[in-house]
């Protein structure tokens, strides 16, 4: 209680600023009263208690916990030992030890062409977006890259980036100008391998996905330690300057190719029904056919039957096909006929063309005078 009774003699007085060197006379008065009251060894007890308090405080000063989105890189006289995953751990503590936890799952995105400031204010980098195509032809990209760590030792110590003040980025990381400039060096060479076309409609997905791949590739060479999850094409727009005359363009292409549809849909109408008539028209021929070859082998089957009974019995085949004959031929001609025994004369039938009037199969008898039967 004295002890600390002393101590609070010598608290400085409230005020705004504090006396810290009249802070430690006072203590050390203090410790050395104290120490005189207890002789030389208390006074060497108190000290190696003091050290041995210092020395556990500094040991667990080097516990630390890493969260379970982070990696934590461990240092031992500023060269990299290792990297830990996430949980409760113990390391060298400074100065001796160093760690450095970071978020290596977190996504990441740079803008290349642009880049939002505070208040979410977007400011143009022409600088950076303006390029010439394979056509020669002047455009300006605009591109957001994302990405995540991949290898957090490469990340920290492998590259020595300046850092970009406009976007904010300290010096230290890759994700200063090495990803920036690994970035516009790929989209460069992207899009000067290609038509204004391919960039701005036709092919917008194939530029990012060869942009992509050429920058992961420069990223790696370069041993950065980040992964590139995907490059995304903002805008694809002519310079201001010339962006009246590029839309006349584009709107004559856009009718161009709406008259190429135009026709094509005109095509795919006509094209099937003449397809249709002609099939019908050589179906209808194919049936034709088959009906003449039929006929006309049925017709030949029947006269080599025919002919192959004549050869066996010759008068009855030839009667046969007389009677056929008139059987044909007779009921298409109007007839008179007269019973020869009625023993009269024809006279009274004549002229014979008003028998037309009549029936076509008459008999006529010179008994009955001319009547028909």
């Amino acid at each position: 209680m004295r002890f600390a009774k002393s101590l609070l003699r010598f608290e400085p007085p409230r005020r705004q600023e504090l006396n810290f060197d009249d802070i430690l006379k006072g203590i050390s008065s203090n410790l050395g009263g104290f120490a005189g009251r207890m002789g030389g060894g208390g006074m060497r007890l108190l000290v190696l208690g003091l050290i041995l308090v210092g020395i556990l405080m500094w040991v667990f000063s080097g516990v630390f916990s890493v969260g379970p989105r982070e990696n934590a890189a461990l240092q031992l006289f500023g060269e990299f030992q290792e990297t830990r995953g996430p949980g409760l751990q113990w390391y060298w503590p400074s100065p001796i030890g160093k760690v450095r936890k970071v978020d290596v799952q977190v996504t990441r995105s740079m803008e290349l062409g642009f880049f939002t400031g505070a208040g979410g204010v977007v400011t143009d980098a022409s600088s950076e977006a303006l390029m010439i195509t394979g056509d020669l032809n002047i455009v300006n990209v605009q591109m957001v890259v994302q990405y995540r760590i991949s290898d957090l030792e490469k990340y920290l110590f492998a590259v020595d980036d300046p850092g970009d003040g406009g976007r904010g980025i300290a010096p230290g990381n890759p994700e200063g100008r090495t990803l920036k400039d690994a970035t516009e060096m790929a989209l460069r060479q992207v899009v000067g391998e290609r038509s204004y076309d391919d960039i701005f409609v036709i092919k917008k997905e194939e530029v990012q996905d060869a942009t992509e791949q050429l920058l992961q590739k420069t990223l790696d060479n370069y041993g950065t330690g980040i992964l590139v999850t995907e490059v995304k094409l903002q805008t694809v727009r002519p310079p201001d300057q010339v962006r009246s005359a590029f839309d006349d363009v584009v709107s004559a292409r856009v009718d161009k190719e709406s008259r190429i549809n135009e026709a094509k849909a005109y095509q795919q109408d006509r094209v099937p029904r003449a397809e249709g008539a002609a099939q019908v028209t050589i179906q209808g021929a194919e049936a034709f056919k088959a009906e003449r070859v039929a006929k006309a082998t049925g017709e030949a089957d029947r006269f080599i039957s025919v002919l192959r009974e004549y050869k066996e019995s010759k008068e009855v085949t030839r009667q046969r096909l007389y009677l056929e004959a008139m059987e044909e031929i007779l009921p298409g001609i109007k007839k008179v006929i007269v019973n020869p025994d009625s023993g009269g004369s024809l006279l009274q039938f004549l002229p014979l063309d008003v028998l037309n009037t009549g029936s076509s199969n008459r008999s006529v008898s010179g008994d009955d005078e001319g009547s028909e039967q």
